[in-house]
């Protein structure tokens, strides 16, 4: 075919005033990947919000994205494979769009047959007409005819972390909350608290040894100026101490510092303790997937090891309501099972039934509830239709209610590290949300824990009592 191959204009055959054009669209993946590549990470090449002096907020494509198509130009059709690029002359003329078609412009303006010598005027213009680069290229033309194979253009991925940025957003501008840190007395710990305050999230309450949370202030290098220390002798006292700070009003929520997670969750659900409600408690993951086109909840994986058919109603309706205070008028939930029809020798199925048949009834409530459902079938609707699968939920799940704790954990840590997600975690059917981050935890995933859960504290249910 003649498009997939490359032909270049020797010395001998170029003529001056001939000319060669090349457009393309400046998408966005174009825009990131150069950023990536020539680590010029401004604002205004990135961020749509920032408009320094474009009055329309568009992202301004980096000049140089225009000056690569000009060499593309030259190196592909004028003259063309086996050019030499020596030299190149640019004046950027007009701000370029992402979105924008860009047309380069190659014409022969002098040869010099010393050395095989080609001046060409090189021009860049948009749809509309503008020139938005000018310039000369000066290059050694090829001696011999060269047909070359086109390579086919590479498919790369491009991971966006955008999920999280409107609740992060949103969360900053409102009034830092009193948020217990329980047991901080590890660097990580510490660190997290104090990441979280900076950006507005929280405000800082360190419960647990004083010696030992200021050992920990040192090791991180951070200052513990401006944030009080709720001295107690060990773990499971600052577990209780927190729980009490909790249950009276001094603290809106809690954050889990060193210490073990079921060392906390004991002493919430502790008969007593001022935060248990009738409902179960549970953990989400919050997940930002690249892949995926809006965020993805999936629960529980961390708390309920076997949960019953009970457990998993309430598991479902916490990750509904967290949805709700995060704008979610209707979730759809996705209950997984290895298979998408009911088996009786399979006993998630048969969960998954009941549950679906719960929410039809107003046990479950806020949300669109279908299963059973494989995974593929959850979150991809060529999957769905190809089994031929007639569901509200299939293809554009918000959650994805797994059958228990091995298998949620196992498909978050592949969304981590296979898909490149990040994950917020948070404890919830509590009295107050209960922030659940890992050492292995980006910043973008402690901070975005720090936001859901101060949204949650303020907007969300106190939980049945």
């Amino acid at each position: 075919m003649k498009d997939s191959l490359l032909r270049n204009r020797t010395f001998d055959e170029l003529e001056a005033g001939e000319t060669a054009s090349l457009a393309r669209v400046a998408l966005q993946n174009d825009i990131d990947l150069f950023a990536a590549i020539s680590g010029d990470l401004h604002p205004a090449h990135l961020d749509a919000v920032f408009t320094s002096g474009d009055p329309f907020g568009h992202v301004v494509v980096h000049g140089m994205w225009t000056a690569a198509l000009v060499s593309t130009l030259l190196a592909t059709r004028l003259p063309g494979p086996g050019t030499i690029y020596l030299d190149q002359t640019l004046q950027f003329r007009h701000p370029v769009a992402a979105g924008d078609t860009i047309t380069a412009t190659a014409t022969v303006r002098e040869k010099r047959p010393d050395r095989r010598i080609v001046l060409l005027d090189t021009c860049c213009t948009n749809q509309a007409g503008d020139t938005v680069l000018l310039g000369t290229a000066t290059v050694v033309a090829p001696a011999t005819s060269v047909v070359w194979p086109a390579a086919l253009r590479p498919e790369v991925a491009i991971r966006r972390h955008t999920r999280y940025e409107a609740f992060i957003r949103e969360a900053r501008v409102r009034p830092a909350l009193h948020r217990a840190i329980v047991h901080p007395c590890t660097a990580e710990a510490i660190q997290a608290a104090v990441d979280a305050r900076d950006e507005g999230l929280l405000d800082p309450i360190l419960v647990g040894p004083e010696a030992k949370i200021r050992a920990a202030a040192e090791a991180a290098n951070v200052s513990l100026a401006g944030i009080p220390i709720e001295a107690v002798e060990h773990s499971h006292a600052a577990a209780a101490r927190a729980v009490a700070m909790g249950a009276s009003g001094h603290v809106a929520a809690l954050m889990k510092g060193s210490l073990h997670t079921d060392e906390l969750l004991a002493a919430v659900v502790a008969r007593g303790s001022g935060l248990r409600t009738e409902r179960r408690i549970s953990h989400v993951y919050a997940m930002d997937v690249p892949a995926y086109p809006k965020p993805l909840v999936v629960t529980d994986a961390v708390v309920n090891i076997t949960p019953s058919l009970g457990h998993k109603r309430d598991i479902c309706q916490n990750a509904i309501d967290l949805l709700h205070v995060l704008g979610v008028q209707l979730p759809r939930v996705a209950v997984l099972a290895a298979v998408e029809t009911v088996n009786a020798n399979m006993p998630t199925t048969l969960d998954a039934a009941a549950l679906t048949v719960m929410a039809a009834r107003g046990q479950i409530t806020g949300a669109l509830v279908d299963g059973p459902l494989a995974f593929d079938n959850a979150i991809n609707f060529a999957a769905a239709k190809t089994k031929e699968i007639d569901s509200p939920v299939a293809g554009q799940a918000d959650i994805l209610l797994v059958p228990d704790l091995e298998a949620g954990n196992m498909l978050a840590k592949q969304l981590v590290y296979f898909a490149g997600a990040d994950a917020a975690g948070l404890v919830l059917g509590a009295r107050l949300p209960i922030i659940v981050t890992s050492r292995a935890d980006s910043i973008r995933a402690r901070l975005a824990s720090a936001a859901l859960a101060k949204l949650a504290a303020e907007r969300g249910p106190r939980g049945p009592t």
